[in-house]
């Protein structure tokens, strides 16, 4: 059996409205979640409030937080829609399971563990190496559509810069242009 097929026949289909919560930061949610429509945000709280984002999540990529869904820890990370979702969810826990047994899912879902792993590779490399500008048009250049759906300040947040910074960061890249 393959991804989409454990999917189809284990999944539960979810319909959830812009600003709904799939979970949040400090809850126990084990389910794993497949974007079919919309965008969602993954995003931190931390101990002074301020929100920082981990990513953006659009259709076909694959959710949950590893150290709830696998560990039994609480969810590191809150899940909020940016826009009306649906989504498919399901149990890591019977996917790990089934994965155990049948070789085709399980390399299925090494494949989609190593997409998530090289992502977070190059999201860590970008924020530690590149200057807030160059994070920037790198966005531009390769998701220039979450431009223009995402607030000016989920950008800033995103790229771990000020809104104002964000702002002068745009200045200087259309006076380059």
């Amino acid at each position: 059996m393959n991804f989409l097929s454990f999917i189809e026949q284990n999944g539960t289909a979810l319909h959830k409205e812009t600003g709904d919560h799939l979970f949040r930061q400090g809850d126990s949610d084990s389910s794993m979640y497949v974007i079919k429509e919309g965008m969602l945000k993954a995003y931190y709280i931390t101990s002074e409030g301020k929100e920082t984002i981990k990513s953006f999540l659009q259709i076909g990529d694959v959710i949950g937080s590893m150290s709830a869904a696998y560990a039994q820890m609480q969810n590191t990370f809150s899940l909020i829609c940016l826009e009306p979702c649906t989504l498919v969810r399901f149990d890591f826990k019977a996917l790990h399971s089934a994965s155990l047994t049948d070789q085709e899912l399980s390399k299925d879902v090494i494949e989609i563990l190593l997409k998530f792993a090289m992502k977070k590779e190059q999201r860590e490399r970008d924020l530690l190496c590149l200057s807030a500008q160059q994070r920037y048009e790198k966005l531009l250049e390769t998701s220039p559509d979450l431009i223009e759906k995402v607030t000016q300040n989920d950008i800033a947040r995103y790229l771990g810069v000020t809104p104002v910074g964000l702002s002068r960061i745009k200045h200087r890249v259309m006076e380059s242009t």
